[in-house]
């Protein structure tokens, strides 16, 4: 070999191994156990998920990223792993922000991971391609908002995010990543170097003994104790804990919709069936993992009896949460698994059950409760009401205890929560804090890809429309997911009318549509079901089968209500005027 040769040999040798922005990214996501990535891919994004792809990593693809978002959100919920969301920039991001938003609002771990155009530029106001200063909208709609300018800092960076979404009370953080970051080169021993495993994200915390002694002193007090347990509880995965602290203490108990199945609905201290009488007449309210906000009227109020009747206990991790709308007599600070098993600890020895007069009349009335709803769920009338179908779909999850259902929409919504009942925790997924409709497909994408088990997503014919796209992605995935739309011609009904006859009514969509067609247009299987037979029939092949499937279940036009339960929230004019 000449002495040439002999020096280019040395040189190729002596060149270290590089690395750029894409691949610390990824490896640092991977480092930290996340092999998971919903997401809409373009500029400035696209090789990052066709390299995430290559190197192991799932990489879901949308048709719009707020479902994406959507689908990371609950992946966070269930997983207890920050859901990942990647989107371009500008438009995309602003798609995703919506996600993010309720992922924080619904204490959800989530980050949003965004393409951006370049500081320089964007500081400028240059006019840059989707030129837009991402963090500073997405800062106050978040836990934490982070811009990576320099490859040396991703791993740093995607540490801090990590440990911001899950410590504490979970929520959304956003991770901004200018597109010059992902081209920047440097030695790949020093990219390793800078990655960061992290540790203890969510750390224990404890309450303090004070403030478990002051609580079970005024359970002590109760003649008519109630536990509310929340979706935090169901988060908090401490599932055996909670089970005991009810079983223990013999405290009727009122679950929040997706704290459904944290025990079964069918368990005999469930008050479910009797949510009326005991949040007016508990004296003594113990919170595990629920909020006093607008979906447990605040605390106050004809749901609550007469000011002043009752005293409250809360368990929650955030001390703000306390006092917020009513007084709280015994916080409780902490985590809820260790804060639940200092209550069982300190129930030890002399802890007595509620008196037998406040839990028979609770049994009482749930039976009168249950009585009239029975005939209502046998009713299998042409077209369906939404209690006949409602109540071939009980069936099917009283048989199948290990399928998640997803559940939105606002008749659709607010009767499902109390016809259904739930076995397993985590199982009921639906609209959360805010209500928002949308969450459907992205949800249930995400409970199939996280979990593999079978998903029933029960969906207003409203509510599916803002993601009804993304059955494309349920069939391009094969996922195990059966949708149900009730189509009922309309939002709440289908029967309103425009009184210059001019257009449809406002809340009126196209009469008879059969969204089942979609579905077959992807290569999914679609059903149209006028009865619930035809729909219990329809549902158990499709769950049998695990093909996606779409049924669309004829619900006739006149059976809705005005905003479901929530109707007193929709302000009615008391002006009348003559149509011009």
């Amino acid at each position: 070999m000449s002495a040439l040769a002999q020096r280019i040999d040395v040189d190729v040798a002596a060149e270290p191994e590089l690395t750029d922005g894409f691949h610390l990214v990824i490896d640092a996501l991977k480092l930290n156990d996340i092999t998971t990535i919903y997401g809409v891919p373009g500029i400035p994004i696209t090789d990052l998920g066709r390299l995430a792809q290559a190197a192991g990593m799932r990489v879901i693809s949308f048709r719009h990223e707020q479902h994406a978002g959507n689908a990371a959100a609950i992946a966070g919920f269930l997983t207890k792993k920050p859901g990942i969301c990647l989107t371009v920039s500008a438009p995309g991001f602003l798609n995703g922000l919506t996600a993010l938003a309720n992922a924080t609002t619904n204490c959800f771990p989530m980050i949003l991971i965004s393409g951006s155009s370049e500081r320089e530029i964007v500081d400028l106001q240059q006019g840059d391609y989707e030129e837009m200063d991402q963090l500073a909208i997405a800062k106050p709609l978040c836990k934490a908002a982070f811009r990576v300018l320099h490859a040396a800092d991703i791993g740093i960076a995607v540490a801090r995010a990590i440990r911001a979404a899950v410590s504490g009370r979970p929520g959304g953080v956003y991770l901004d990543l200018p597109a010059k970051l992902f081209s920047q080169v440097m030695e790949a021993e020093a990219g390793a170097k800078s990655l960061v495993k992290v540790i203890d994200a969510a750390p224990a915390q404890l309450p303090a003994p004070s403030a478990i002694k002051r609580a079970l002193d005024v359970l002590k007090s109760a003649k008519r104790p109630l536990i509310v347990l929340g979706k935090g509880a169901a988060y908090a995965q401490a599932d055996d804990e909670v089970r005991a602290l009810v079983e223990t203490s013999g405290i009727p108990y009122v679950p929040m919709s997706m704290a459904k199945g944290l025990l079964p609905d069918t368990h005999p201290q469930s008050a479910g069936a009797a949510r009326s009488l005991v949040l007016k007449e508990a004296d003594v309210v113990l919170l595990v993992g629920a909020r006093l906000n607008w979906l447990l009227s605040h605390g106050k109020g004809k749901t609550w009896g007469a000011p002043g009747s009752k005293k409250f206990i809360q368990i929650d991790i955030e001390p703000k949460e306390m006092d917020s709308n009513v007084e709280i007599v015994a916080p409780i600070v902490g985590d809820i698994g260790s804060c639940v098993t200092a209550l069982l600890d300190g129930m030890k020895g002399d802890w007595q059950a509620p008196p037998k007069s406040w839990t028979d009349a609770i049994s009482a009335k749930k039976e009168e409760n249950l009585s009239k709803m029975a005939s209502k769920l046998r009713k299998n009338s042409t077209p369906m009401d939404f209690h006949g179908a409602l109540g071939a779909l009980k069936t099917i999850i009283a048989e199948r205890p290990d399928a998640i259902l997803v559940n939105e929409g606002a008749n659709t919504l607010d009767l499902a929560r109390g016809i259904i009942d739930m076995y397993q925790p985590r199982k009921r997924l639906d609209v959360g804090t805010w209500g928002i409709m949308g969450i459907g497909m992205g949800f249930a994408i995400a409970a199939a890809v996280e979990t593999g088990k079978p998903v029933l997503a029960v969906e207003g014919d409203s509510a599916f429309g803002f993601s009804g796209m993304e059955v494309e992605t349920i069939c391009r995935y094969n996922l195990p997911v059966c949708i149900v739309v009730f189509n009922n011609n309309g939002i709440y009904r289908g029967t309103d009318t425009d009184p210059t006859g001019r257009d449809p009514g406002t809340t009126v969509f196209v009469r008879d549509s059969r969204y089942d067609r979609m579905m077959e247009a992807f290569g999914g299987v679609g059903v149209n079901a006028t009865t619930p037979d035809e729909l219990s029939q329809a549902v158990n092949a499709a769950m049998d089968s695990g093909r996606p499937t779409l049924i669309n279940a004829v619900i006739d036009p006149q059976a809705g209500t005005e905003s479901g339960n929530i109707g007193s929230l929709n302000p009615t004019s008391t002006v009348k005027k003559k149509p011009a």
